[in-house]
C-alpha cells in the first residue's frame, strides 16, 4: 500500500513593510504665483536662507518641480498641506520614484 504524501506547506508570503521615512514633498511649477512669492514662501515655512530659497525657487521654476523637504510621510504630508495653504501646488512621493 503506498501511502499519499501531501505538499509541503509554501512559505508565508513576507509582510510588506511601508517604511517610516524616505518621503519628500515636491513643489511644482504654476503660472499664478510670482518667483518671489514662491521664494518668500520657501523661507518663511522651511526656514531657508535667502539663497538657499532663490535656488529651489529657480529649481522649481526652470525644472518644474523642487524637492523642498524629506523625511516621515506624516511630515511630508503637513508640509505639503502647508504649501497647498500659500497656494502652490505640492505634492508628496516616495524617494524612490
Amino acid at each position: 500500500m503506498m501511502s499519499e504524501s501531501s505538499p509541503a506547506p509554501s512559505p508565508a508570503p513576507t509582510p510588506t513593510t511601508v517604511p517610516t521615512s524616505g518621503w519628500q514633498t515636491v513643489v511644482h511649477n504654476d503660472p499664478v504665483n510670482l518667483m518671489s512669492y514662491v521664494q518668500w514662501v520657501f523661507e518663511t515655512y522651511f526656514g531657508m536662507d535667502q539663497k538657499a530659497a532663490y535656488l529651489k525657487m529657480m529649481q522649481v521654476h526652470h525644472n518644474g518641480r523642487a524637492v523642498v523637504s524629506k523625511g516621515q510621510r506624516e511630515q511630508m504630508e503637513t508640509d505639503a498641506q502647508a504649501m497647498h495653504s500659500y497656494g502652490l501646488w505640492a505634492t508628496i512621493e516616495s524617494e524612490g520614484e
